[in-house]
């Protein structure tokens, strides 16, 4: 967590922050912010996700600093998500497909609403990534009403029997 810190300052201090770099992975930034906000729930939407990335949101879960994870992926990375879907089932609440390629963390609890807008998928590229936070309430409201459109309107739920979905 030291390099997100040279990189990144506390979300108290900087509401509004950017990022270009290639010295951080997301999930560092993530838990940067749940160190800050304290346990939140969170809404990912991704075009891939990866084994790595699921074991550290896995830990952050049953340490009690996630209350509830959600997920929405792309349909074409479906037979990646289909393949770790076990894993995905014990880390995510939800699981969504639907025609997606942004990358959108949303965090919140009672006291904080973050917006994570990202060019990193939840794998690990190495490769600088830039991304901006920011703790406006009317944006995060504005994503996670989007987000909830998309997943009652244009998802499919994984739900275990991954019809028509590979």
């Amino acid at each position: 967590m030291k390099k997100v810190r040279q990189l990144l300052r506390p979300l108290s201090e900087a509401p509004l922050q950017a990022y270009l770099d290639n010295r951080v992975q997301l999930f560092d930034i993530i838990e940067m912010i749940l160190s800050e906000t304290g346990p939140a729930e969170i809404y990912i939407s991704t075009f891939s996700t990866s084994e790595e990335f699921l074991r550290r949101i896995y830990r952050l879960k049953r340490r009690g600093q996630l209350t509830r994870a959600t997920m929405l992926a792309d349909l074409k990375a479906s037979r990646k998500t289909v393949n770790l879907y076990t894993f995905i089932a014990n880390v995510f609440d939800e699981v969504y497909l639907s025609e997606n390629h942004s990358k959108v963390i949303l965090i919140q609890n009672a006291r904080w609403q973050v917006s994570i807008c990202t060019s990193q998928n939840q794998t690990r590229g190495n490769r600088v990534e830039s991304g901006i936070i920011t703790t406006d309430p009317a944006v995060f409201i504005q994503l996670r009403e989007r987000y909830a459109h998309i997943i009652n309107t244009n998802a499919i739920q994984l739900d275990g029997l991954f019809n028509g979905t590979t």
